[in-house]
């Protein structure tokens, strides 16, 4: 990036002025850059979000059925959400309920009729009663593309997935953050369902204490003597505080006592699914994000050195090499539980269902270890390096952000780190997680089954 031979209008500049007018581009650049589109980054060059055609799981499953090659079963729409779910290897033992007005259909949620969520690895989708289908699938590049399906249409008319970009109103702020993200929200809501505004909310992720969760969701299993927010309503008092009784919602196993859950084919809203799904969601907007942010840095770089006239690089450097290291710090810490909260003393029980559809098929060490293996006890997995590294975007990582956070993961699990973050894995812990992504892990690099092999 600093060769003055490649552009002779600079040239004949000292190295330290043509330094200077190089950062001073630079800075313009990325100034305006971040100036004139702060609200939608990710609608401008590299991403271009909304004008990119999406490589995406509903895209294909689109195509599948326009083709003949899938069918699905448009008797109601339970079969509809059934098929579809079955397509995105979703299963329906993920099922969770969410009563708070904090959706699209606000106008059909209330803690009388949840709406309900499911999700697997790389897909989500959501249904309310009466209503639309709701759909989020994972471009590995774009992150989550959102659609709506009707499964009231004519079964003579085409299944259509219409692609919602209204839903960035929310998942596109600083919810999510300043990316396309999914978002799993804490409210006080009211006895219809409304968030009580002046309590805020919180997004929930691996960090948010067992306390601060699911105000607006029903929650189903054993947590001990913790209480969270889970499965009642509050009422604001005149002098803006609330009334609310979070005894009412402990270690519920049956809703029935809240809403009539005949019409609903499950009857949980899961706590160990709920944990999981929280964790999930946070990890993606952080892959998400990290990924955004090394492309428009690559962008930046590579735009800057055409515009002097210099070898276009496909290194980072300067700039584009700090984002791209802080970026590749925040995936490192989101995929090795930093901070993760604690559970309740005793732990949590949780639908054994669910639990076993969520391994199946995890991809195992030679010793039978997996990433989706449970602890449930102290923490949500028995080994703290997240199952996302398998995800599409983990695995679709532009290369320079991919090798940055491979080699500072493979530092901290090989106890070379020096920071002291990282101390609450114990040596016995960071080896099993060696052994399972060296064995597991597509594209490992080749020194970590060396590196494995020499112990």
């Amino acid at each position: 990036m600093n060769s003055p031979g490649t552009n002779r209008s600079v040239s004949r500049m000292p190295s330290s002025h043509l330094g200077f007018v190089i950062h001073s581009a630079f800075v313009i650049l990325v100034s305006s850059f971040f100036t004139l589109h702060a609200e939608d980054e990710y609608e401008n060059a590299p991403i271009r979000y909304s004008d990119t055609s999406p490589n995406d799981a509903t895209q294909r499953l689109e195509s599948l059925i326009a083709a003949g090659k899938v069918k699905i079963d448009r008797s109601d729409p339970w079969t509809v959400l059934r098929d579809v779910m079955k397509q995105f290897d979703i299963p329906q033992e993920s099922q969770v309920m969410v009563f708070s007005k904090t959706s699209k259909q606000n106008d059909r949620i209330s803690p009388q009729t949840p709406r309900v969520v499911y999700f697997g690895d790389n897909a989500y989708v959501g249904y309310c009663l009466g209503g639309s289908i709701e759909v989020a699938t994972i471009d590995p590049k774009l992150g989550p593309i959102f659609y709506v399906l009707d499964p009231y249409e004519e079964p003579a008319k085409p299944l259509h997935f219409q692609r919602d970009n209204s839903c960035l109103s929310c998942h596109g702020g600083s919810y999510t953050p300043e990316v396309p993200g999914l978002i799993v929200r804490s409210v006080y809501p009211g006895s219809e369902g409304h968030p009580i505004m002046s309590q805020g909310s919180t997004v929930v992720d691996t960090t948010t204490p067992f306390s601060d969760r699911w105000g607006g969701w029903y929650v189903t299993g054993r947590h001990g003597s913790m209480l969270h927010r889970g499965n009642v309503t509050a009422t604001e008092k005149n002098d803006q505080t609330i009334d609310i009784d979070f005894k009412a919602g402990a270690n519920v196993t049956n809703l029935a006592k809240f809403f009539d859950v005949t019409p609903y084919k499950r009857k949980q809203s899961d706590i160990v699914a709920l944990m999981v799904l929280e964790h999930q969601s946070s990890v993606q907007n952080i892959l998400t994000k990290a990924n955004h942010a090394a492309l428009r840095a690559m962008h930046m770089q590579t735009s800057l050195q055409r515009e002097l006239g210099e070898p276009v690089m496909s290194e980072p450097t300067g700039t584009a090499r700090r984002i791209i290291d802080h970026a590749a710090e925040d995936v490192v810490e989101a995929l090795l539980f930093k901070d993760e909260a604690e559970l309740p003393e005793g732990g949590i029980e949780g639908d054994p269902a669910f639990q076993t559809a969520f391994s199946t098929r995890a991809p195992q060490s030679s010793d039978g270890r997996s990433l989706k293996d449970f602890q449930l006890l102290h923490r949500l997995f028995k080994y703290r390096c997240s199952y996302m590294v398998y995800s599409l975007t983990f695995q679709h990582l532009t290369a320079p952000l991919k090798q940055t956070v491979l080699i500072r993961l493979w530092t901290v699990l090989e106890g070379k780190d020096t920071t002291g973050e990282y101390g609450y894995l114990s040596e016995t812990e960071r080896g099993h997680i060696r052994r399972i992504l060296a064995e597991t892990l597509p594209g490992a690099p080749a020194e970590w089954k060396k590196a494995l092999a020499a112990k």
